[in-house]
């Protein structure tokens, strides 16, 4: 499976990733219908119970549910901190020729087979980029200059940033076309219809997906088992990487917890992950920490859905 990229901002806490070890639940396929015991750990019967109540209806196996924002960066980009600002805000000016004609229906490429659906045109494709809202009143983007030789009494190693951290800048669109991104979805990663922007101050091509609202499925309801949850076990937030049988995925953690350890179970049809921690004893703020993890699955994670052992609930790359 490709490398799935997403557009967000990273959280501000978040700490060195850690490996599933041995015996954190079964890392083979399981049959659903696996008999249950007493001496099962709790993570498992968790996990069980979360796979087993699993029902998300014939839609998740011939619609398109995507699994990821609509708006992603294609390949590498050339950013500064003004351009990813305004890259994670929608700061967009709009194009004077935006493509004017509506679309064709297009196809979605799922691994399991195609899907005919109607598209939007560019002009909701850009609000969509925006997220709707009109960019601030930014001077634009403008070359680094080579910067002049330091001052007497400036910086002592002669550094001079040709960008300040804080300059406002709206991005420029030097380019349109229809074409295809690749996203995660219901029914893994599937090549979508969307619009391709080409962003002149990163160098780069920003995609929006192209498939009209109407063709776009709802994710299913979790089903959240009646048992408590085991003490010490922590939700998955969302998915950060695919990579063949390499799965990264964030663990929303209290900012005290020890020994934060990422656990899974992996099926013939679908993937429980979550994490389990030890809860400090002594006096402790409540905020939220994101801290990244990763498992490897026995065979590539495909089409099946990867859900969190806390809440039942499949996870999205990127945001939640």
């Amino acid at each position: 499976m490709r490398r799935l990229a997403a557009r967000l901002g990273l959280p501000l806490m978040i700490v060195v990733a850690g490996c599933a070890p041995a015996g954190t639940g079964p890392t083979g396929p399981l049959p659903s219908d696996q008999d249950q015991d007493q001496d099962q750990d709790p993570f498992d019967r968790r996990a069980t119970a979360v796979a087993e109540g699993w029902r998300p209806g014939p839609g998740w196996s011939t619609g398109y549910i995507p699994l990821q924002d609509p708006t992603l960066l294609i390949g590498e980009a050339d950013f500064t901190p003004a351009t990813q600002t305004a890259f994670q805000a929608g700061w967009y000016r709009k194009p004077a020729d935006l493509p004017a004609r509506q679309p064709d229906s297009g196809t979605i490429r799922f691994p399991d087979g195609e899907l005919r659906v109607p598209l939007v045109d560019a002009d909701e494709a850009f609000r969509t980029l925006t997220n709707g809202v009109e960019p601030p009143s930014c001077p634009g983007a403008k070359k680094p200059e080579v910067p002049p030789p330091p001052a007497p009494g400036g910086d002592p190693d002669g550094t001079v940033s040709s960008r300040p951290q804080g300059e406002c800048v709206a991005l420029t669109i030097s380019k349109v076309e229809l074409g295809t991104a690749p996203l995660h979805t219901n029914r893994g990663e599937a090549q979508v219809p969307a619009w391709l922007f080409t962003v002149e101050e990163i160098g780069a091509v920003v995609a929006t997906t192209a498939v009209a609202p109407q063709a776009v499925g709802r994710v299913p309801d979790p089903v959240v088992p009646s048992d408590s949850a085991p003490e010490g076990l922590v939700a998955a937030q969302n998915i950060i990487e695919v990579d063949g049988t390499r799965l990264a995925f964030r663990l929303g953690v209290g900012s005290c917890d020890s020994e934060i350890t990422p656990l899974v179970q992996e099926r013939e049809d679908l993937v429980v992950v979550g994490g389990s921690v030890v809860r400090s004893t002594d006096v402790c703020d409540a905020m939220l920490k994101l801290e990244e993890v990763e498992v490897t699955l026995k065979e590539p994670l495909g089409t099946r859905p990867v859900l969190d052992a806390l809440t039942g609930a499949p996870l999205r790359v990127g945001g939640n």
